[in-house]
């Protein structure tokens, strides 16, 4: 078979992350905050539909609120699946304008060069957004990919209470993403996810493209301790059940058990913490905070886990305070699909671009749809290893390249007529 002559327009990939990257944009610090389901995410999501449109694609929303761009392929075995390339476009809070959006926005860019080289894929061709993958207001994260995948029910999703206080039902149909389609109704036959790193690793490096091949496990945990308030003046250390000390020796332990276990690559992380009444003269009666345990070694987060609660029965009996945990998520890690790590692996070397195989620290929408169908992932370099920060970037020309191997890939994948 003979591969089809495609080319990017990757000056329109660059401006269209940049028009996207001020949707939302932070009144000070030159970051955006689209948090899901928010009107800010309407306003991007109902840019990204015109665009799709514009390709012409055919949009499809599913109940979950995630979006379809669909280039129809040539006719070909019942029961074939297309070729998906996906990611998100919700963000953290002052978050930067790459993450999710550079891996949707490509894909957006791949089936343009299908269009207007008027070749028509081999299979379906389908670009997806998925619903709430940063799960900053509501949770688990990952939400749309996991209910897609089967691995979250629908109406657990829908029924799911924000941190506001909202349902993401209610929030989904109030901006108007709450679609008909069955979630996982189009079975991809493989799935494609670019993405800044987000880490160190590439530039620190000098390499160009990162082959992803496994995602770290992620457990994520809301751990409230209750003591007594009282008087910060008058009551002896001794007497204290204070749930602030309380909190702080756990965050303590946590980086300890960390530091003692390298070069094992376990992380444990504290990034919410609030203390209740919160007056500097008063002795915490309640803290709440979360923890967030990775590892790409499945008995090593579990071993983990169980030191944590095996130090939290200890820390209850000897502070005399009342220890409760809330599992928010909790993510086996994953290994992708190995042909398809090969392909990009090739693609690379292909385009004369330095690579290396590499595990993803962070959560992506690919581990969950990996469930359902061969998935994998590609890495271009984070300058700094920063994201979900204003001071998020990489460069142009690294942008580019890592929408070339996407599109060689795809091109290999899907051919054309």
């Amino acid at each position: 078979m003979s591969l089809p002559d495609l080319h990017l327009d990757t000056a329109r990939l660059l401006e269209q992350l940049r028009q996207l990257g001020a949707v939302g944009q932070d009144a000070v610090g030159g970051g955006r905050t689209r948090i899901a389901l928010t009107d800010a995410d309407k306003a991007g999501r109902d840019l990204l539909v015109a665009w799709m449109r514009e390709a012409g694609l055919s949009v499809r929303i599913d109940r979950i609120g995630n979006i379809l761009g669909i280039l129809p392929g040539a006719a070909t075995a019942s029961g074939q699946g297309g070729l998906m390339i996906g990611s998100h476009i919700d963000t953290v809070r002052h978050a930067g304008a790459l993450d999710g959006c550079y891996g949707v926005l490509a894909g957006l860019a791949v089936a343009r060069a299908f269009r207007d080289a008027g070749v028509v894929p081999t299979r379906a061709l389908v670009v997806a957004a998925f619903t709430n993958e940063e799960g900053a207001r509501h949770q688990p994260d990952m939400m749309g990919s996991l209910v897609y995948a089967g691995g979250l029910s629908l109406q657990t999703a829908l029924d799911a209470v924000g941190t506001d206080g909202s349902r993401l039902g209610d929030e989904l149909a109030r901006i108007g993403y709450a679609g008909k389609l069955a979630p996982g109704a189009l079975v991809p036959a493989d799935y494609l996810e670019l993405h800044i790193e987000q880490g160190p690793v590439l530039e620190a490096e000098g390499l160009r493209i990162g082959v992803v091949e496994s995602l770290q496990g992620i457990s994520w945990q809301r751990i409230t301790i209750t003591g007594t308030a009282n008087h910060a003046g008058t009551t002896p250390t001794r007497l204290r059940h204070d749930a602030g000390y309380a909190a702080a020796a756990v965050v303590a332990f946590l980086r300890e058990q960390v530091v003692a276990a390298a070069p094992a690559s376990t992380l444990a992380t504290t990034g919410s913490l609030r203390f209740e009444p919160d007056v500097i003269n008063v002795i915490p009666r309640k803290a709440v905070f979360t923890v967030d345990l990775r590892d790409p070694d499945e008995p090593r987060l579990r071993a983990a886990e169980a030191r944590l609660q095996a130090f939290l029965a200890e820390l209850a009996e000897r502070e005399g305070v009342v220890i409760e945990t809330e599992r928010l998520a909790r993510f086996e890690p994953v290994r992708f699909d190995g042909a398809l790590v090969g392909e990009i692996e090739a693609s690379a070397q292909r385009l004369g671009l330095s690579h290396l195989r590499m595990t993803s620290g962070a959560g992506h929408d690919a581990q969950m749809i990996a469930r359902i169908a061969p998935a994998a992932m590609i890495f271009v370099p984070s300058r700094d290893g920063i994201s979900h920060n204003p001071r998020e970037h990489t460069d142009d020309d690294q942008l580019i390249e890592g929408a070339r191997v996407l599109l060689d890939v795809v091109r290999r994948r899907l051919g054309g007529c």
